[in-house]
């Protein structure tokens, strides 16, 4: 994983800085890194830090998530936003759309109902007949 995000970043950062028209000199003086580090980090040799990827991006105008090469699919784009909900199953995005919709009491009561079947002390068989219908 870390050889591939390596690459990932570095390419990344080359496209973004050819498309400004500057050279890794430039890039590394408006990162506050030496050339040498980021003509690495361009090659894939070498994955930055935390404040050093912060201050790539910055300096090459784009956000942190583009740099790694994530998308809108990968995460939400604020904290106010749900997650993407693309790992989830079709039953478990279509039971989120409708608890959505809910009160927030009636959220919390399910909620209750799902704790309790979870229980180990619980036991609960599902046959084909008692599977929800669409």
């Amino acid at each position: 994983m870390p050889e591939e995000l390596m690459k990932v970043v570095g390419q990344v950062a080359r496209e973004a800085r050819e498309r400004l028209d500057m050279n890794q000199a430039e890039v590394a003086r408006a990162a506050g890194i030496s050339p040498v580090v980021y003509g690495r980090i361009e090659r894939g040799m070498m994955l930055p830090a935390v404040p050093t990827l912060r201050k790539i991006a910055t300096a090459l105008g784009i956000s942190t998530d583009v740099l790694l090469g994530l998308g809108p699919k990968d995460v939400a784009r604020t904290l106010n936003e749900p997650p993407p909900e693309v790992a989830l199953g079709a039953e478990l995005r279509k039971l989120l759309r409708t608890l959505r919709a809910w009160p927030d009491e009636k959220v919390r009561f399910l909620a209750r109902v799902a704790k309790l079947l979870d229980s180990p002390s619980v036991k609960v068989e599902f046959t084909k007949e008692s599977e929800p219908e669409d």
